[in-house]
């Protein structure tokens, strides 16, 4: 399969490395762009496969390009890329689309095998950095534990809210409305009889839920 691959970082040093380094593989890279705006409009031009997009750009984030991209380009896979092993980053990008997350200072044949699972449409591979977060978000609540006074939903919602998502991210996780977050957030609070999120977040980090 020959795979189209959108560059975006604001780094020229560490875009060149990787375009060079990519360059030897099987990949075709059809554009570069330096920030997340133009990881859109390059995008939405050229059409690749996968865009393998850093989190962290000056003008305009890689969140934002990665929520538009999958608004504009459904087809188009992304993968996220960062030098921070951060579980809020992780959790934010999955919410928002994404495919997988790679590091920056992964081996290249770990990045190459990233882009080729995305493009294929194939989950993550076992030794990514995204699966014990993407499985901390789907995790289910345990049907024996009594002692946790929240729907099944609600878990979800908490184990996201934990992670560092914003009403929307959840919800797009989620696949359900904002309005309906804020409902199960108010109902987890008052379960919990806790007064904010972060309360809330404390308590399932406590219990070992996320």
């Amino acid at each position: 399969m020959s795979i189209s691959l959108l560059v975006a970082d604001d780094h020229e040093v560490v875009r060149s490395g990787l375009v060079n380094l990519l360059s030897e593989s099987s990949i075709n890279i059809v554009a570069e762009a330096t920030n997340g705006k133009e990881a859109v409009e390059l995008t939405l031009e050229h059409n690749p496969n996968v865009v393998l997009m850093d989190i962290r750009m000056i003008d305009g984030d890689g969140l934002s390009a990665l929520e538009a991209i999958r608004k504009q380009s459904p087809e188009t896979a992304v993968v996220m890329l960062s030098t921070y092993d951060n579980p809020t980053y992780i959790a934010r990008s999955l919410a928002l689309g994404a495919c997988d997350y790679v590091l920056k200072g992964s081996p290249i044949a770990k990045i190459v095998g990233a882009l080729e699972r995305a493009a294929r449409g194939e989950a993550p591979a076992p030794d990514s950095v995204a699966v014990p977060v993407k499985e901390a978000m789907e995790k289910r609540q345990p049907p024996e534990d009594k002692s946790i006074p929240l729907t099944k939903r609600e878990m979800q919602v908490l184990r996201h809210l934990a992670l560092g998502l914003s009403n929307k991210e959840v919800g797009s996780s989620l696949g359900i409305s904002v309005e309906t977050v804020k409902e199960h957030v108010q109902n987890i609070l008052r379960k919990l009889k806790v007064t904010d999120r972060t309360q809330a977040a404390v308590w399932a980090v406590k219990r070992g839920l996320v």
